[in-house]
């Protein structure tokens, strides 16, 4: 196209925009033809750009004769336009823009999904999300409001003074959490290292021996385990540490984060979730986790054994690896019981033997000062008063280490560096985490779905394989 046609940038709007504009006057809008419709003297088309869709116009005798003749023919959908032309309403009372100038700025060469079917298979929306988010506009809206619920969560924290930090995230030992890590190899200084299972939890516990007292961090992390409906390998989580504070001044904090970001997201404290009704704005609740399991199995795990436990399990017909110790088999009782609730609520009194980096509850040693979010019948967070006596710290990772040996890969591992930095001394702190789980459950959708790209086999892999098989 010559000079004279060109759409020049500096005047075009978005789409949103033009809801303000009023009829008769000339607009400029770029985007993308979504549909087109060709009736003869008169053509529809439907341009979306990224605040939204508008309906153009092409008529005989209204649009100029080149630019008619030459919309009618070359552009299809998928294609890329400027245009110029007149704002007014359809005799149906759509807003468009009749066209007086258009400009092809790139040419679409495989056809756009059928209008009203789309893509269909849900393993090619997400292999190609680019199309299921194009054609889509509720999983368009999906990603927008995913980076307010990360926004909302950063700015709560900044707002309540908290540092936001960055941890490495190759590390010489997996510490932080009870997962199985990825390994690889480090070549420059030829060691093994594993990517990280927490967010930086270790590095964060250091920050506060150091004098920093409130930080977070949010990042990716990765766990080489099952994918399921609420679990991926790698995904993204917020930590953070709150210097001279317990587990109960964790909860109030969470429960407030909570409500900002449901609020946020949702405009809404109420909401439907995987066959779940939520209220955050009632009073949450506080369960203990013995007594929930004696309630609803009637087993007492302070007294029970191992072949009691698999027992139990059995006749509710919970899957678990017989190869797990008590406290590990006493933790799928526990996810058993969780289903029965719907939250808000939190969860206190595990077992020390679960979660060998929380300080240990006073009033009794069995126990520690930790808290689970509990909604719609899973855990959405996991926070504790840190433990912060380098001697008992050791025991418990010496003793992690040992079923770690004995086959059990989630165990952790002993970091003589984080030991050491707690005899330097570091003060009551609370630690707290939560992963995009949360916000899977806010949207109520699989976990995978709202991850904007998943990873995903290569295609033909399983193709290829049975050809490997023949062979």
């Amino acid at each position: 196209m010559g000079r004279e046609d060109q759409i020049i940038e500096s005047r075009i709007k978005k789409v949103e925009d033009l809801r303000k504009v009023k009829t008769k006057d000339k607009v400029s809008v770029a985007g993308r033809v979504i549909i087109k419709r060709d009736l003869g003297k008169i053509s529809f088309a439907t341009l979306q750009d990224s605040s939204g869709r508008i309906q153009l116009v092409s008529q005989q005798d209204e649009t100029p004769s080149k630019k008619f003749e030459f919309f009618k023919k070359y552009i299809d959908s998928g294609d890329f336009i400027g245009v110029e032309g007149i704002m007014l309403r359809t005799k149906t009372g759509e807003l468009s823009i009749l066209i007086k100038n258009i400009e092809l700025l790139t040419k679409s060469i495989l056809p756009l999904p059928e209008k009203y079917h789309g893509l269909v298979d849900d393993e090619e929306k997400l292999r190609k999300r680019y199309l299921d988010i194009l054609m889509n506009l509720e999983i368009r809206e999906l990603f927008i409001k995913k980076q307010k619920f990360w926004q909302t969560i950063r700015s709560f924290l900044l707002d309540k003074g908290f540092l936001e930090v960055e941890t490495p995230v190759l590390e010489t030992s997996a510490g932080g959490a009870a997962a199985t890590p990825f390994k690889t190899h480090h070549n420059a200084l030829d060691i093994d290292v594993y990517l990280r299972i927490s967010m930086g939890e270790l590095w964060q516990k250091k920050l506060m021996v150091a004098g920093y007292g409130k930080t977070f961090e949010i990042g990716r992390q990765f766990r080489n385990e099952g994918m399921d409906m609420e679990h991926l390998q790698d995904y993204t989580q917020m930590e953070f540490y709150l210097a001279y504070a317990s587990y109960k001044d964790g909860m109030k904090l969470v429960e407030e984060m909570y409500k900002k970001v449901a609020k946020e997201v949702l405009n809404t404290l109420k909401f439907e979730t995987h066959g779940y009704k939520v209220d955050l704005g009632k009073k949450w609740e506080i369960y203990e986790y013995d007594k929930l399991i004696k309630k609803h199995t009637g087993v007492d795990i302070w007294k029970t054994s191992e072949s009691e436990i698999k027992k139990k399990l059995d006749q509710l017909k919970v899957e678990y690896d017989p190869k797990m110790k008590k406290w590990r088999l006493v933790d799928s009782l526990w996810k058993y019981c969780r289903k029965k609730l719907s939250g808000p609520g939190f969860l206190i009194g595990q077992p020390v033997e679960i979660t060998p980096l929380a300080k240990r509850d006073s009033k009794d040693l069995r126990k520690v000062e930790q808290f689970q979010v509990i909604i719609a019948g899973t855990e959405l967070g996991n926070g504790y008063s840190e433990l912060n006596d380098p001697i008992d710290q050791d025991e418990r990772l010496k003793k992690q280490m040992e079923m770690k040996k004995a086959g059990d890969s989630e165990s952790m591992d002993h970091d003589k560096g984080f030991v050491e930095a707690l005899k330097y001394g570091m003060p009551p702190t609370c630690g707290f985490g939560v992963s995009e789980r949360l916000f899977s459950y806010l949207v109520n959708r699989p976990i995978r779905e709202t991850v904007i790209f998943p990873l995903l086999k290569p295609e033909g892999i399983e193709e290829n394989k049975k050809e490997k098989i023949k062979l």
